[in-house]
């Protein structure tokens, strides 16, 4: 992952007729993204292609309208469907919800004591949220959640937890 670009959703689907798209954010606030310029839609693994914005529109908390310039057709945004979308760190900054799951990005997980690696990815699902680690060169999963929560220490970039005997052997082992 590009440490200078953070992943906010995916485009889901078009709208209208002259190449307008709908993104899933995961910002943790509803926001219509103004003042935003420019985006960046993963076309490959680690590879981002720049977009500038024509304009934007709240849908609901967690939809926007994009116009993107030169998609100018359905055709064309069909295309981008299912692209994630990336900002870079300073946009992210101004748009992100300071609670927002996604924004734990880059924090430290510590479990008991021990330090376990910092989170690269956030994962939201239905009832919980889970943060994607590198530990032994193997990818874990860590439920980040208010029973295994015992700290969130913004200023440090640390979370705290304590996961449940034997979890993380699933992944090490």
């Amino acid at each position: 992952m590009n440490q200078e670009l953070r992943n906010i959703g995916k485009l889901v689907s078009v709208f209208g007729l002259k190449g307008e798209v709908l993104l899933q954010h995961q910002l943790g606030r509803k926001t219509s993204l103004q003042g935003l310029h420019l985006i960046f839609l993963e076309t490959k693994k680690d590879e981002w292609l720049p977009h500038f914005l024509e304009w934007t529109r709240v849908k609901n908390e967690r939809e926007i309208f994009l116009k993107l310039e030169g998609i100018d057709s359905k055709e064309k945004a069909r295309g981008l469907i299912q692209k994630e979308v990336w900002l870079s760190e300073e946009d992210f900054s101004k748009y992100a919800g300071k609670r927002a799951p996604i924004s734990l990005v880059g924090y430290l997980v510590i479990d008991q004591g021990r330090e376990l690696g910092k989170i690269l990815e956030v994962i939201e699902q239905a009832h919980q949220v889970l943060g994607r680690l590198e530990i032994e060169n193997k990818e874990v999963l860590v439920p980040i959640h208010q029973e295994f929560l015992k700290r969130i220490d913004r200023r440090k970039k640390l979370v705290e937890l304590e996961l449940p005997a034997g979890l993380l052997d699933i992944y090490l082992k």
